[in-house]
């Protein structure tokens, strides 16, 4: 398993009842993307999480931010 460092960025996104804020990771190594609602640490973690559960190369990574 190994590091893939991600960009992280703060983002609008579309919400149930309009925009709210979210963060977006972007692979470093892929380009894949996740997104998550709210911009705290806890936002992006989830991002990172997802990340690893929806590599398109179905690689099993410790992903980080950037």
């Amino acid at each position: 398993m190994s590091t893939v460092p991600c960009d992280i960025e703060e983002v609008e996104l579309e919400g149930d009842y309009g925009v709210v804020d979210g963060v977006r990771a972007h692979c470093t190594r892929c380009g894949h993307q996740t997104e998550s609602f709210g911009r705290g640490e806890n936002s992006k973690t989830r991002c990172l999480a997802l990340m690893r559960e929806e590599c398109p190369n179905a690689e099993h990574n410790y992903y980080v931010e950037n």
